[in-house]
């Protein structure tokens, strides 16, 4: 009886086979675009001064200063071999042995901490108020979060740690294992897949990347957009410190589910260290993300009182 789910054989990376164009890049482009009108429908909504050329000049601010640093984040956490430290020039290099390969590796938190920065730089430069515009985008990010893990998932990357689960799924390029291993005999038999004595085979596995869309993207959006947006108003800031600890939370718990990155491993292995790392065993087994993750949750609740104390002093919330 067969237990898990075949990655769909029709989702092809290319919208037209033959042709450079990949859906990863037109969902960020919805992403980006989402995005947009979602902040601008807040700008309306509350009759806010920002023009549309405002709001263009800001967005390219912050998806500028988002591409250079999760460039950066990833090539300074995620590379343990150091090629990025011992050739800094080449971060920014999409080619490679005189061949195109694009920019192979790109952080979230990197992105985020780029965002942030771009977004207060303009901030700065045109005498705004940096706290308002990050609440807008706050609100509106998660739902264009979602397209970005759905291209994820066209794409067959990113994907989970193994599981017997029944929607557990068998990503085409994900690494194989030996059945000379008594664990992925006894995954494969306990999901019904066939297989020869000492052979590769591919093993089902979360799909982590659907998980973070709902979890990260839908989830998210939902509480900011519907339950805390309107409150938000009399605390600026608010928006922002409650994206961080929903965003990092969320993501925290996912990283349980996901494989990290074969080169890095559990940053922090207080668990099982003879366990392969494609298996789920202990919460005291800690990757990147989860570090980062935490990272974001910690800044987002001291932020948070931050910007509540403020608001008491300015009487515009009562203290409690």
């Amino acid at each position: 009886m067969q237990l898990y789910i075949p990655f769909p054989s029709w989702i092809s990376p290319e919208i037209i086979p033959g042709f450079p164009v990949r859906w990863y890049a037109l969902m960020y482009l919805i992403a980006f675009g989402l995005t947009y009108v979602l902040v601008m429908h807040q700008v309306k909504k509350r009759k806010l001064s920002f023009t549309h050329d405002d709001m263009s000049s800001l967005f390219m601010w912050v998806i500028l200063g988002l591409l250079l640093g999760a460039r950066l984040f990833a090539a300074l956490f995620y590379d343990p071999s150091g090629f990025f430290l011992r050739n800094p020039w080449m971060i920014f290099w999409p080619f490679r042995n005189g061949q195109f390969v694009g920019f192979q590796g790109m952080s979230y938190h990197g992105g985020l901490v780029g965002a942030v920065v771009g977004g207060y730089l303009y901030s700065k430069a045109k005498n705004i108020s940096f706290l308002q515009i990050a609440d807008l985008f706050t609100a509106a990010i998660p739902l264009g979060y979602t397209f970005g893990r759905l291209g994820n998932f066209i794409n067959g990357e990113l994907w989970g740690r193994v599981t017997t689960a029944s929607w557990g799924m068998i990503f085409p390029h994900a690494q194989p294992f030996s059945t000379r291993h008594e664990w992925v005999r006894s995954v494969a038999d306990t999901v019904g897949i066939s297989y020869r004595e000492g052979e590769l085979i591919n093993l089902p596995r979360h799909p982590s990347q659907l998980y973070e869309a709902f979890l990260e993207g839908i989830l998210l959006w939902v509480i900011l957009w519907f339950f805390l947006r309107k409150r938000a108003l009399r605390i600026p800031g608010m928006m922002l410190s409650s994206y961080l600890i929903g965003y990092g939370t969320a993501r925290f718990l996912v990283e349980y589910v996901r494989e990290p990155d074969a080169d890095l491993g559990f940053i922090i292995q207080w668990g099982s260290e003879h366990e392969p790392a494609a298996l789920f065993h202990s919460l005291l087994n800690i990757s990147m993300g989860q570090i980062l993750s935490f990272l974001m949750i910690a800044a987002g609740i001291i932020l948070l009182f931050i910007f509540h104390n403020r608001a008491v002093m300015k009487g515009h919330v009562s203290a409690r």
